[in-house]
């Protein structure tokens, strides 16, 4: 598939070296910006995007992941990269959880969503879970650059017309998103496994740590997620893992029997 809004005009005719030409025309002026992650999974949305971004970023090192593993990988080796660009929809990730994962673990880096997801309610979860910015794949190479000049100057980006926050009946959920984002890396991923129904024994042996440890990060996410019940965690979790998910709240306590080892 080929995404032309991100592919530049034919270039113009040679100019003389010193004449300002089209290829550094639309560059943005944002200084100190030295490597830059794209992570997507899609060959031809990944090239185009990389061509854009050198087009408005001359002399950034771009650096790309096609999968969640080879992410991990180029960020353990670029920790102090400007900017990470990524796609929520890559193979091996559901949901927010690779933005969340990225925030708890790498802090320092702002995350600029680009997702082909368009809904208005995604875009504003993904900023509660830490996200600096969204954009939809479908915009043109000037918008891009409006929300590259506008993250790596420290702001927040969204489409024009899409609000960062809305009626005050979503701030319940926002307040939650933001509790999600506060857990460990660690407790991160006890909450995924929790979404599996998945016993403290087999986290345990799954994380190669021991049942109390578990425990611990089980009562410590019940805690910062204000819930009572590790089943509203499970709940919770679930809908973490669909990127469309209307909504974030888990149900009420149900009176039924929880693990109790």
């Amino acid at each position: 598939m080929r995404y032309p809004a991100l592919y530049p005009p034919p270039a113009a005719p040679h100019e003389p070296e010193g004449s300002g030409g089209i290829q550094n025309k639309g560059a943005l002026s944002v200084s100190l910006v030295s490597t830059l992650i794209i992570a997507d999974d899609h060959p031809l949305f990944r090239s185009a995007l990389r061509n854009a971004v050198a087009q408005l970023l001359p002399g950034v090192q771009i650096v790309e992941a096609d999968t969640p593993q080879a992410l991990n990988q180029v960020v353990q080796e670029h920790p102090r990269a400007d900017l990470i660009l990524l796609d929520l929809r890559m193979p091996g990730v559901q949901g927010f959880s690779a933005l969340i994962t990225l925030r708890g673990q790498y802090p320092a880096i702002p995350v600029l969503v680009v997702s082909a997801v368009e809904d208005p309610a995604v875009m504003r979860r993904a900023l509660d879970f830490g996200a600096c910015g969204f954009i939809p794949k479908s915009v043109g190479i000037d918008t891009i650059g409006e929300a590259l000049h506008a993250v790596l100057e420290g702001g927040v980006w969204l489409p024009p017309g899409v609000p960062e926050t809305t009626a005050d009946s979503d701030s319940g959920e926002r307040e939650l998103a933001q509790r999600v984002a506060s857990l460990t890396p660690q407790q991160f991923r006890v909450l995924m496994m929790l979404a599996d129904g998945r016993l403290n024994k087999q986290i345990a042996g799954d994380l190669n740590v021991s049942e109390a440890t578990i425990k611990a990060h089980v009562t410590a996410i019940l805690r910062k997620l204000g819930l009572y019940r590790r089943t509203q965690a499970a709940v919770l979790a679930q809908r973490l893992l669909r990127a469309e998910a209307g909504t974030l709240a888990p149900p009420p306590a149900a009176d039924t029997d929880e693990e109790s080892d």
